[in-house]
């Protein structure tokens, strides 16, 4: 009779799996979204739905009281959507990360912590040597938005908001030209027995595709001039509908900017 070395039987002595929970290092952020104070920018970082998103993955963000009028939302709604709000302009730009449209002036780099992340449009070309220096001092991270590509070699960020001036100028000079104090009262629109508005856009880029697909989608006569050729076609294929392109020969320029009534 053979002696029972182990009280396990030999199924019992296999590895067997065995699902363990591994715990995850969770990592909070605390963003800070100080209140913009550069004249007429009154847009802001991150909508409320923006914040319950990062809230909802815990976390934080302290906003200055105020930051979200100019952009018509309330602080209610920040707060709603997992806010914490502040009136201590220097407790926000205390946070490790700054979260900001415009670029920080030179006396809010100095509320700004050592070694902290600034992430706003820097505005490279505008800046002073001595902008950079104060930055540099602090050891600041400061990523500009403009500079900011996906995975595609895009730069999302200028591409949204030059697609929004794109738009934003067409209907503005929709409203200058029906109701502005030199108002010479035509409308945008293909009215039957009227002549539309003739529209002229300087430059085939984000910008100029946008403003010629509104323009055309309000009934006008677009054309666009640029001296890329390739830029051109590329409108053209995109916009798919009869538009005026040429290259920027002063001849036909100068004829169409004496014609038109919106460049």
């Amino acid at each position: 009779m053979s002696q029972q070395l182990s009280p396990f039987t030999k199924d019992q002595l296999l590895p067997q799996e065995e699902r363990l929970e591994i715990q995850r290092s969770k990592q909070e952020l605390l963003l800070g979204i100080p209140k913009e104070t550069q004249h007429q920018e009154k847009r802001i970082v991150l909508t409320p739905d923006a914040v319950a998103a990062l809230t909802a993955h815990g976390h934080r963000i302290l906003m200055e009281k105020g930051a979200g009028n100019g952009s018509n939302f309330t602080d209610s709604q920040y707060n709603e959507a997992g806010a914490e709000l502040t009136s201590d302009r220097s407790k926000v730009f205390s946070c490790p990360t700054i979260l900001k449209v415009a670029p920080p002036s030179l006396e809010e780099i100095e509320l700004i912590k050592p070694q902290s992340v600034l992430i706003s449009a820097l505005q490279i070309k505008t800046r002073s040597k001595i902008y950079f220096e104060k930055l540099a001092a602090k050891k600041v991270t400061a990523l500009a938005f403009e500079f900011i590509q996906d995975d595609s070699g895009n730069y999302p960020a200028v591409s949204a908001l030059s697609e929004i001036s794109g738009i934003a100028s067409i209907l503005i000079a929709s409203e200058l030209l029906s109701s502005g104090a030199n108002r010479t009262g035509q409308l945008f629109g293909n009215i039957t027995g009227v002549p539309p508005v003739d529209v002229v856009i300087m430059g085939a880029g984000v910008v100029g595709e946008f403003a010629a697909r509104t323009a055309l989608g309000l009934g006008a006569n677009v054309k666009v001039f640029d001296n890329s050729i390739t830029k051109l076609r590329n409108l053209q294929d995109k916009v798919s509908q009869q538009l005026y392109t040429s290259t920027l020969q002063p001849k036909y320029l100068l004829k169409a900017l004496r014609r038109c009534d919106v460049v």
